[in-house]
């Protein structure tokens, strides 16, 4: 099986490629990937693949059936929304949606899930079981299309036994992969404070009560949340990445709004987190004389891959590449809501090299210049159908 699956691999790279160039050049946002998904669509049909699309609104669920189909059942996950980046690769198949842009390689995720769905409808007759497809929308932004693929039934008909997604990774060459076991990526909160003091002179900050300074302090005290209270064996990140004064060289505002994230591995923690920070800042703000609005949007939980589970996949992917091309991975805190479907089976989430040999496609994701080496789509498809019919 894997000879064959890496020729047809090989036989298919060119069409795939071609997919992903589409997808790259025609990007949509979270949750409207109206355009995408009709494409899709479209490349299912033109393989004879039954789908269901129109799932949280742009989704789409493929089946393709081995013998045997009620006899084992695995699901296999791309995400298919990009970014608002402007895009600056110049690459020929360079985003021709201005402002949006495939920087965190979705485009590479869905065309290498269409590869696979291509590979196993090839060889249907050769493999027992039944495999589900998920195109899914707004991995981006909250609440995460996953959770809500999950809350409309994909599952309730035809539950997986357990489920795969790989995700594009530059810091490893195309031809590799990379895995690890156990909690993989951080939970994911999303922070929106205003401080509400009284705007005046700058020259008379004795008559104000100064938002901006206030917000000076919070921004220091918040790091306390972290730096004092959480545990420095399970790493947390408390960062501020957006402050707002509209106030100028002799202005003090009358509100700073301020936007972060939380994150963590523990999720006992987490909600201890949570608290915390709210007890603080409300605190912090009204000592100082101001008021505060505090909204904390609960994201993505911990990311965790079942052991037994990746496991396997580890030594499956050794045996499809070798076990030279196949590595183990840090803990992140990144966050993926793929973690939504790890609470309902068995699931890893691994890592797809697609740095180039010669150092380029180097790029972080969420970069404007991020690419990746094409061939690695080749791996990409060819060992996610291995591990299905696996």
């Amino acid at each position: 099986m894997i000879q064959e699956i890496q020729q047809l691999s090989a036989a298919h790279l060119n069409k795939v490629i071609d997919i992903r160039r589409h997808l790259h050049q025609n990007p949509e946002l979270s949750f409207k990937e109206y355009e995408t998904s009709k494409y899709v669509a479209s490349i299912l049909t033109e393989c004879g693949i039954e789908f269901e699309s129109g799932i949280a609104g742009t989704g789409i669920v493929a089946t393709i059936r081995g013998h045997e189909a009620h006899s084992r059942i695995i699901a296999l996950r791309a995400d298919m929304d990009a970014l608002p980046i402007v895009e600056q690769t110049e690459a020929q198949y360079q985003s021709i949606n201005t402002g949006v842009m495939h920087a965190c390689g979705h485009d590479a995720h869905t065309s290498s899930l269409l590869g696979a769905a291509m590979i196993l409808h090839d060889l249907r007759e050769y493999w027992t079981g039944t495999v589900r497809l998920i195109f899914q929308p707004g991995e981006e932004v909250l609440p995460g299309g996953a959770s809500l693929m999950i809350k409309e039934g994909i599952f309730d008909a035809i539950k997986p036994q357990s489920i795969f997604g790989q995700h594009v990774f530059p810091e490893l060459p195309s031809g590799t992969v990379g895995f690890r076991a156990g909690k993989y990526m951080a939970s994911c909160d999303e922070l929106y404070l205003t401080v509400k003091g009284k705007g005046g002179h700058g020259a008379k900050p004795d008559k104000t009560i100064d938002p901006v300074l206030i917000s000076a302090h919070l921004i220091i005290a918040l790091q306390q949340v972290v730096s004092r209270w959480s545990n420095p064996q399970m790493p947390s990140v408390l960062s501020i990445g957006k402050v707002e004064a509209k106030g100028a060289t002799n202005i003090i505002p009358n509100e700073v709004v301020m936007h972060g994230t939380f994150r963590t591995f523990d999720e006992t923690w987490r909600n201890d987190a949570h608290t915390r920070m709210k007890e603080l800042a409300f605190g912090l703000v009204k000592s100082m004389g101001g008021e505060l609005d505090f909204q904390l949007d609960v994201g993505y939980p911990v990311l965790y891959n079942d052991e037994a589970l990746t496991a396997s996949a580890k030594k499956l992917a050794e045996e499809y590449l070798g076990k030279q091309f196949v590595f183990d991975l840090d803990m992140r805190t990144t966050a993926e809501d793929f973690a939504y479907y790890g609470l309902h089976m068995p699931a890893c989430f691994y890592r797809l090299g697609t740095a180039g040999s010669d150092g380029s496609c180097s790029y972080p994701v969420h970069h404007s210049k991020f690419d990746i080496d094409e061939t690695s789509l080749k791996t990409g498809m060819g060992l996610m159908a291995y591990l299905a019919v696996r």
